[in-house]
């Protein structure tokens, strides 16, 4: 199954293409007008030519004020900054302090042992999908990607995972991908984010650290996402109320973001 591409960057996390990706219909997500990533603290804009060659207009940052604070974004030529807060209502949730969890084992353990780790992530990702500060990021997000004059556009949290995968699957839905698909993509990123973060698993395994906590830390799991779904079909009875209701997101945009990142064949 079709998900995003990779891009070969030299210094940025976890970047890919979501063009290409099947919508059903024979249609697909357009390609070079929409990328997701890891966060772009570390972006050589002169030297990494992967990432020049895109003509990016806009980075959408969905990070916390801490985390743009300690490691901001370096932006590509000509490109402006968008911030979209998805855990500004909450900004010490874990997806927000990734390598913190991974700095102290023991802590680690007590904390997160025992399965908590994954029910921790779990339950963040309900929090991403009903509280207002989210809702209010994500559709920011959304007008964003919809504005013709924003694209080519990258969005991105700190692994490029949590995050920015909801972010990819709502769209990815409201563009028509089924949920298959999207579960394909959602889960495609973990390769990626276990190279990124191999430096500070090793030395928290190496610090008598429990790897199953760390796997729950650094990986996307098929639970995670479907928290979110379920608490969007909870809530608001599926995707159409979701937007409708929770995200506010008007027709016009909706029909922007179709008209501009949808193609045939």
């Amino acid at each position: 199954m079709q998900t995003a591409r990779t891009v070969p960057a030299a210094t940025v996390v976890n970047l890919r293409d979501l063009g290409g990706i099947a919508l059903g219909r024979d249609r697909r997500v357009r390609q070079g007008v929409l990328f997701r990533s890891g966060q772009l603290s570390g972006l050589d804009p002169a030297n990494d030519r992967a990432v020049s060659a895109l003509g990016i207009r806009t980075v959408v940052d969905l990070r916390t004020a801490d985390e743009r604070r300690w490691a901001p974004d370096r932006l590509p030529d000509r490109a402006r900054l968008f911030v979209a807060d998805v855990l500004g209502d909450h900004p010490g949730v874990a997806p927000a302090r990734l390598r913190s969890l991974l700095a102290d084992p023991m802590a680690a353990e007590r904390a997160l042992g025992g399965g908590r780790a994954e029910e921790l992530f779990a339950e963040t990702y309900r929090k991403m999908v009903l509280s207002p500060g989210a809702a209010a990021a994500y559709r920011a997000f959304l007008e964003t990607a919809a504005d013709p004059g924003a694209r080519p556009v990258i969005f991105h949290c700190t692994a490029g995972k949590d995050r920015t995968g909801w972010a990819a699957a709502v769209l990815l839905m409201l563009l028509g991908a089924a949920r298959a698909t999207v579960r394909s993509d959602f889960l495609a990123v973990n390769p990626a984010v276990r190279a990124a973060f191999a430096p500070d698993v090793a030395k928290f395994l190496d610090g008598g650290g429990d790897p199953a906590v760390a796997a729950a830390i650094v990986e996307v799991r098929p639970r995670y996402l479907d928290v979110a779904l379920d608490a969007m079909d909870e809530r608001w009875g599926g995707l159409d109320g979701y937007v409708r209701d929770g995200l506010r997101v008007p027709d016009a945009v909706l029909e922007r973001l179709r008209d501009g990142l949808v193609i045939r064949g």
